[in-house]
């Protein structure tokens, strides 16, 4: 992609963000410093992006007429499907705004439904619903729920390898599935707003992580062939993998103790504990590349609706 085509995608994805306009301050910080970071990653000035998406509001028109191939478009349009669907639902405003994006972007009207479907169908799997047989039951000692929290870490770490924009709308669910999981060994019984509270008083976005996922793939030229499925050497891949591999681990390690604990541990202790966590998971990940990329070649996209039910 050139500088130009990175831009609109980018401005497509900050766009989708801020769709709905109900972002909290939290997240829209959250995804500010996302825009700073990336800037120091690239050519991209995505700080600037990220001023004019919010200040501005670019021209949809202007902005597809940037993307010059097909695939750019489709990619574009389903980041933005993705970032709308973060929490699991899409407001009114996100889809009138993907309405008009997919007809800014020429798409096939039939294809972008399609795939607004399917992403709707896995950010919306229920965290306590597991179809068919599960292969582990609850932990009910924590070497078991360590191995599952690893596990999960590893799926989302693959997940992030792989081109496929779907591939990483399911790693958000599988998260909260995962703390569903570690509260329920504890003997809570958590519902699907308990699940994004923590989540957010930890400082993981739903938006923003997906905001973050995607820029930094675009920007780290992680993408390999759009919309080709085709994967990177595995040092890159290794690299790409750390972000939602460490996040998840962190998350998982740290719910285990706030539900341990009896729910205790206030919001500054829960953003402090992630923190440290996260840099732990950061260099773990390395121990378990391979694994990650094994699992990265063998997802079949096509059944990720799927893999998430059954996690």
């Amino acid at each position: 992609m050139t500088l130009d085509e990175q831009r609109a995608v980018l401005t497509v994805c900050l766009m989708a963000a801020f769709a709905d306009g109900a972002n909290s301050d939290r997240e829209r910080a959250e995804i500010k410093r996302i825009a700073d970071t990336l800037g120091t990653d690239s050519a991209l000035d995505v700080a600037a992006i990220y001023q004019e998406v919010l200040l501005k509001k670019p021209d949809l028109g202007a902005v597809g007429a940037a993307l010059a191939q097909p695939e750019q478009r489709q990619f574009a349009y389903e980041m933005a499907v993705c970032v709308c669907n973060a929490d699991g639902v899409t407001s009114p405003a996100e889809r009138e705004f993907l309405t008009s994006l997919a007809a800014a972007l020429r798409l096939d009207t039939g294809t972008a439904q399609s795939f607004s479907r399917t992403a709707e169908a896995i950010s919306g799997v229920p965290i306590s619903a597991i179809d068919g047989p599960v292969v582990a039951a609850v932990p009910f000692n924590a070497a078991e729920l360590d191995g599952m929290i690893l596990n999960y870490s590893i799926l989302n770490g693959a997940l992030e390898l792989l081109p496929q924009s779907l591939a990483s709308m399911a790693i958000i669910p599988l998260q909260m599935k995962m703390v569903y999981r570690v509260g329920k060994a504890y003997g809570y019984e958590l519902d699907q707003g308990h699940v994004k509270d923590l989540l957010a008083t930890m400082g993981v976005g739903l938006t923003s992580q997906y905001v973050e996922q995607f820029g930094r793939k675009l920007v780290g030229g992680l993408l390999g062939s759009i919309g080709g499925g085709i994967l990177r050497g595995v040092g890159s891949l290794a690299t790409g993998a750390t972000f939602s591999f460490a996040a998840t681990y962190a998350l998982g390690q740290v719910a285990k103790r706030y539900y341990a604990g009896g729910r205790k541990i206030d919001a500054a202790g829960l953003q402090q504990a992630f923190a440290s966590m996260l840099g732990e998971a950061k260099q773990l990940q390395g121990n378990y590349a391979g694994q990650i990329a094994e699992q990265a070649r063998t997802l079949d996209v096509n059944k990720l609706l799927s893999v998430v039910r059954q996690s």
